[in-house]
């Protein structure tokens, strides 16, 4: 048997036609543990003590460590949802990104990222999908929202 990487895909993929306005796609949950903060932290540099340090927290009123607001973003990732990976190929990049921080995400708090397609702009060789972005956490609370844009191939 001869393997073929070009093959190798965890979805079908889809041309940009195939996609609908008011579909729905969703990452699996994630659980933001100290481990995930910790990655973050190192990834971005950022040092802020409402971050990291819970005495600090504490004298706040928070009951554990904050997730910076980038780090609740990042969970609405379209690669970590089948999306991206119906897109495939055809997908050429990310075009732009807007968000909302609704209320606070705290170390043990699980994220349930969803998109929903609300726009597809068609041209001649290349089009656009918009994505409406929602981030719940476990309690059903709407933590972070916004949009996001791609660009396809056609």
């Amino acid at each position: 048997m001869t393997f073929d990487p070009t093959q190798h895909q965890t979805h079908a993929t889809r041309p940009f036609d195939d996609f609908q306005l008011g579909e729905v796609f969703r990452a699996p949950s994630r659980t933001m543990t100290e481990g995930v903060f910790a990655a973050f932290q190192a990834a971005s540099g950022d040092n802020h003590p409402i971050h990291y340090d819970r005495a600090y927290l504490e004298r706040l009123g928070h009951r554990d460590l904050m997730a910076h607001g980038y780090q609740t973003l990042i969970q609405a990732a379209i690669g970590a949802a089948p999306l991206a990976h119906q897109m495939g190929e055809g997908l050429i990049g990310f075009v732009s990104q807007s968000s909302r921080f609704l209320a606070p995400v705290y170390c043990g708090d699980t994220l349930y990222p969803a998109f929903e397609i609300t726009a597809m702009e068609k041209r001649s060789t290349t089009g656009t999908i918009t994505l409406a972005i929602s981030i719940h956490k476990q309690d059903g609370t709407l933590v972070c929202d916004g949009h996001q844009t791609y660009l396809m191939r056609l």
